[in-house]
């Protein structure tokens, strides 16, 4: 498949800004693409000319523009799982006081599409847009745990398991191990495995054809957590996931 230079360029422009750089000169931006900076300013006004970048009039570095905000609203508000789950975002965040997340698989990654932040914490490490490994969270492995074994051959290849805490799994063999616990149990967890001092379970969310198509989970500080309220949360998030699965049309049309 051939690919246009020109929007390649401009696209890889735009994956050049993220959470901690938010605003990049010119120079900077010419640096890391390898290109001239009369080329890269082209490029730029090009992608200004249509919202996607804009310009800080005060020190003159460019940053991501609104047009961008705009078409991810579009993108989000056409996932249907996402207009069904918001009550029960809600709801459990108000039951349990915890900060409550929806994912979805995207490539090898985990990607949080909403949440609710909870009273008794804020789980800092999440923001709706941001990714997350599957290997180190209690909804990545959700995502992956159910998929066919060609299908888990195919995102484990060259897949890096890197260590974001003392806790997390590093090799595949034992992340297979994990999926085939999750199979067992129908939800998995995450004990302080992407983040220390953090705890959180996910239950998947599955259509009509029986397919996970999102995970969502509770995150909590581990600090106060026992066993009692850990089986209240998994109860209720348990719960809430079927319901919603079954609002998808699982064990309905579903064979």
């Amino acid at each position: 498949m051939p690919i246009i230079q020109a929007v390649d360029r401009a696209l890889r422009i735009l994956d050049l800004f993220n959470e901690h750089e938010s605003e990049l000169k010119i120079t900077d931006i010419s640096e890391r693409m390898h290109l001239h900076k009369s080329t890269v300013h082209s490029l730029l006004k090009t992608l200004q000319s249509h919202g996607y970048i804009e310009q800080n009039p005060e020190n003159g570095k460019y940053r991501l523009g609104m047009k961008l905000f705009e078409r991810g609203n579009f993108v989000i508000q056409g996932l249907d799982v996402r207009n069904i789950v918001k009550r029960y975002l809600l709801d459990l965040s108000v039951k349990t006081g915890y900060t409550v997340h929806l994912v979805i698989l995207d490539g090898k990654e985990g990607v949080y599409i909403d949440k609710v932040e909870g009273t008794s914490g804020v789980v800092m490490y999440s923001r709706i847009g941001r990714r997350v490994p599957i290997h180190s969270s209690a909804v990545g492995k959700v995502l992956v745990a159910f998929k066919s074994d060609e299908e888990l051959r195919e995102i484990l290849a060259g897949y890096a398991f890197v260590a974001h805490t003392e806790n997390t799994i590093t090799n595949e063999e034992a992340f297979l191990k994990e999926l085939e616990k999750v199979r067992s149990l129908g939800y998995a967890v995450d004990n302080q495995e992407n983040e220390p001092g953090v705890y959180c379970i996910a239950v998947p969310i599955r259509n009509h054809l029986g397919q996970v198509v999102a995970a969502m989970s509770i995150s909590t500080p581990i600090a106060g957590l026992g066993k009692e309220k850990t089986d209240t949360v998994l109860t209720l998030l348990k719960q809430a996931g079927e319901e919603i699965s079954a609002k998808m049309g699982y064990g309905i049309y579903s064979s």
